[in-house]
């Protein structure tokens, strides 16, 4: 192919857009659309089954009742969506069945070819991908032709197939409106309206093993020593601003007090004054077991982890209670539950290895896999903002791991066992005085230096933790903030501090736990709490409450007035 033609095929596939506005009434002339049509029956095929057809369907009356059942599923959407990203969804367009003068329907035909199609046998499921490939084609194409094309999925495929008439054997794969635009955006709608991101290629890329990333030819990358590479302190610029800023708002100098301050730390995350409202959250409840629950540390049964999983994904938990008032979303990711999972909506499994061991027989884990679990924190720290996520709250879910969180807090602070245990899920005194001495006896079996934190966390820490540590690193990494809950958070972001000690610069405590050991990572951090409510439990619950405040305080560096902009005076020197 010349040269010519590779450069257009290539400024090709970047200029194609999911269109759903600048829509023109101009018809598609037949020409145009089969020309498209060609290009789509061009279309790769597993065993040249060519599963798929085209319903072209201009007729207005038709195209209202589709509109109709697409309507009826936004709202389902919408429903199920926490309140900011409710009010974001309300904003958006998401469909242009009317706008456009010609929808096209693509249909797969699983039964197309008789039972023996080559390459179906052991995956049927191939023949729907083939009819992507035509839906690409004609995409493609259509662009090429100056036609916009958009995708509409908020169908029950069903009800669709009904209403527009088709054979049931029929999957319906795409419901495309195409039409002539007035111009094409310059990037994705979805990304312009920051309702999610495009995740960079080198995340997307494993060479030779899952997790080894690196673009073809270059170095192997490491994704703990890009993101700590990435981690860098607050823009001090963008902070002296937010102070100027501050003291021309129409009120007393100093009179919010830590909302002040905490503005002018988001200002710095972003780099920017005023800095972006961090909305919408969305709170992570990392779930692990720990090995060292043998020991007698708590009264509770390490079974309730995983039932208090399903509680959280069922949306039982107090933390979904929390979220559902501040209008986060919550999901859980499963580091290193002791028990099997079952696929669930909401549930990231990530499992580096069932549970930790016992930590006072030997290392908790190994230092390969307190990484992995970084990672799988860092992970999703990237995919929660690539969904346009712009505030992250830590939450956890592991019986017995607050021993884990005291054993961390003392090698990283340099205090002792008995100053930073607390009572966990409510235990006596002689089963706290079990706790403080296994804590003891880890530490000394261990001797772990905190100059080398990956090796603490693989002694004496928890799956959870690692993974927080690596949540706050990634969001770090992207300029996000990331609001921390209790003692467990608390000792991850220890660990973390201790991998790259700018994530301080994007952290913020959301609430002072009663728990000894939160009070003594918040200080050694160098953290103020937001609330102080006396709360205990965990999950992300406290943090949860504080995302409000983290709110107002970046909304009131935007959109206080200032006293020139509102001619007030100001006080007399």
């Amino acid at each position: 192919m010349p040269g010519p033609d590779i450069d257009a095929f290539y400024r090709l596939v970047a200029a194609r857009r999911d269109m759903r506005n600048g829509f023109r009434p101009d018809p598609v002339s037949d020409e145009v659309l089969t020309r498209v049509l060609t290009a789509a029956h061009q279309a790769p095929s597993v065993g040249l089954s060519q599963p798929w057809d085209f319903l072209i369907v201009r007729d207005r009356a038709v195209r209202e009742r589709v509109r109709a059942l697409a309507r009826r599923q936004q709202d389902v959407f919408a429903g199920s969506l926490p309140r900011s990203r409710a009010m974001r969804f309300g904003d958006l367009k998401v469909e242009a069945i009317l706008d456009t003068p010609v929808n096209i329907v693509v249909t797969c035909d699983p039964t197309r070819g008789g039972r023996h199609v080559l390459g179906r046998h052991a995956q049927p499921q191939v023949a729907a991908y083939s009819s992507v490939c035509a839906v690409q084609n004609l995409w493609l194409a259509a662009r090429a032709e100056g036609l916009g094309v958009g995708w509409v999925s908020f169908f029950d495929e069903r009800e669709l197939s009904a209403t527009l008439g088709l054979p049931p054997h029929l999957e319906v794969v795409a419901y495309l409106c195409v039409g002539h635009v007035t111009e094409f955006p310059p990037a994705p709608e979805l990304a312009l309206s920051g309702w999610a991101r495009r995740r960079p290629l080198a995340w997307a890329i494993h060479d030779e093993r899952w997790g080894q990333r690196g673009l073809p030819g270059a170095s192997p990358a490491s994704l703990l020593a890009d993101t700590l590479a990435a981690v860098r302190p607050g823009d001090a610029g963008a902070m002296a601003q937010a102070r100027e800023r501050q003291e021309r708002l129409t009120k007393p100098s100093g009179s919010l007090g830590m909302l002040e301050d905490l503005s002018v730390r988001l200002a710095g995350m972003a780099g920017d004054c005023p800095p972006p409202v961090p909305e919408p959250a969305a709170v992570a409840v990392f779930a692990a077991d720990h090995g060292v629950h043998a020991q007698g540390v708590t009264p509770w049964p390490q079974e309730v982890t995983a039932q208090m999983v399903a509680n959280f994904l069922a949306g039982g938990a107090v933390v979904n209670a929390i979220a559902a008032q501040v209008g986060a979303e919550v999901c859980v990711v499963d580091v290193g539950v002791a028990a099997e999972l079952p696929p669930a909506p909401g549930l990231l499994p990530r499992k580096v290895r069932p549970g930790t061991a016992d930590m006072t027989a030997g290392p908790a884990m190994s230092r390969e896999e307190a990484q992995r679990a970084l990672e799988a924190g860092i992970e999703t720290a990237r995919d929660l903002v690539s969904a346009g996520n712009r505030c992250l709250v830590t939450g956890d879910m592991g019986i017995a791991n607050t021993t884990a969180s005291a054993a961390l807090i003392a090698v990283f602070t340099g205090a002792e066992a008995q100053e930073v245990t607390g009572r966990g899920t409510g235990i006596d005194d002689e089963m706290w005085e079990r706790k403080v001495d296994v804590i003891r006896r880890a530490l000394a079996r261990h001797r772990p230096d905190p100059a080398d934190p990956l090796a603490v966390l693989a002694a004496v820490g928890g799956l959870e933790h690692a993974a927080l540590a690596g949540f706050m690193l990634g969001a770090a990494a992207l300029r996000t903030p990331v609001v921390l809950d209790g003692v467990i958070a608390g000792a991850a972001a220890l660990a973390a501090r201790a991998l790259a000690p700018d994530v301080v610069d994007c952290l913020v405590a959301g609430h002072m736990s009663t728990e000894p050991g939160a009070r003594r990572a918040l200080t050694a951090l160098g953290l103020r709490p937001l609330l102080d409510l006396d709360m205990r439990l965990g999950e992300g619950s406290g943090a949860a409450l504080a995302v409000p405040v983290v709110q107002a305080a970046a909304r009131v560096l935007r959109d206080v007035a200032t006293f020139d902009s509102a001619g007030v005076s100001g006080a007399k020197e």
